[in-house]
């Protein structure tokens, strides 16, 4: 099979390589599109030690080719949207069964477009953050994969009111037509705000923005981090003050979900999947690629260049 290895030189090359076949408690996925994400940038870049060379890609789309021991043979031929820990870059990949997701008529294109995105979203928002009818909402990265469905799914939670915050004035104008109320350019925040306070903060960027975020909750308001977009650097939040002021600073990890609670994961992103294909939810796929084209596709995504979401076309 064809498949996208990365390298000790952070190169990405096409190699021939033997079909993976799945072992208990797994399938193997004939790969129609994989997704790009935020994961990949970070795998280039050596945040996660990864030994090399490897398949990347952590979410396809396709069909079920084979099944493992204890996976149920009729699965084989189902349409499905597959969350993995590696190799989804290729014409065939190994998932657990648990997190090889039956979408019925939902396009396949569409499906690799839900990837890890629709089940952080909806974490964040539905599970972790809890948003109530008449709360409000800021989102950092508003323009992204997670951004745009996190908008969405704040409002059909009955967020009373939705910001968003970006890095250009394109990705404002972008952002914008997912339901935010107000969107604002990384250098406006928090100061174009005036004094206003936010029930629910998601934060994926860290450092100075993570302590401002902390300064903009309001009583008894939630941020939540996801991620260090910005800086790595540890932030340090004072508990007693956060409990003083009724402020809860709380994380998601959809990685670490996925390896100790899958079967939690994979409720999260069922209902994902049932937002998209009933139409209450929209993915907004901004950009296809052809494998000899992956390492374009990181760039881009990396420094910013890219909003919305952005997959690979395998089959």
């Amino acid at each position: 099979m064809k498949a996208v290895l990365l390298d000790a030189e952070n190169r990405y090359r096409i190699a021939e390589l033997a079909e993976p076949a799945p072992g208990p408690g797994q399938v193997a996925i004939r790969v129609a599109y994989a997704g790009v994400q935020w994961g990949d940038t970070m795998v280039r870049d050596g945040h996660f030690p990864v030994p090399r060379p490897f398949v990347p890609g952590f979410e396809a789309s396709g069909h079920i080719a084979a099944v493992g021991e204890g996976v149920d043979p009729g699965r084989i031929g189902e349409p499905v949207a597959a969350l993995t820990t590696a190799g989804a870059w290729a014409e065939v990949v190994v998932a657990p069964a648990v997190l090889a997701l039956d979408i019925g008529g939902l396009p396949l294109r569409t499906a690799a477009g839900v990837g890890w995105g629709g089940p952080t979203a909806y974490d964040l928002v539905d599970t972790v953050s809890r948003v109530r009818p008449g709360e409000s909402v800021l989102v950092h990265a508003a323009a992204g994969s997670v951004g745009t469905l996190a908008a969405q799914f704040a409002r059909l939670a009955g967020a009373g009111r939705v910001v968003g915050v970006v890095g250009s004035t394109a990705r404002a104008d972008y952002a914008a037509r997912f339901g935010y109320d107000q969107v604002l350019l990384r250098e406006e925040f928090p100061g174009k705000l005036g004094d206003e306070k936010f029930d629910v903060i998601l934060d994926p960027v860290g450092g100075s923005t993570r302590l401002a975020g902390l300064e903009r909750l309001a009583a008894h308001g939630r941020l939540v981090a996801y991620g260090n977009l910005g800086t790595y650097e540890p932030v340090l939040a004072d508990a007693n003050d956060l409990l003083m002021q009724g402020k809860s600073l709380m994380t998601y990890n959809g990685n670490l979900l996925g390896r100790t609670r899958p079967e939690q994961l994979a409720d999260s992103a069922r209902r994902a999947l049932g937002l998209v294909a009933d139409g209450q939810v929209r993915v907004d796929i901004t950009a296809e690629y052809e494998l000899a084209d992956l390492a374009t596709a990181v760039q881009r995504l990396a420094d910013g260049s890219t909003h919305g979401k952005s997959i690979l076309r395998i089959a």
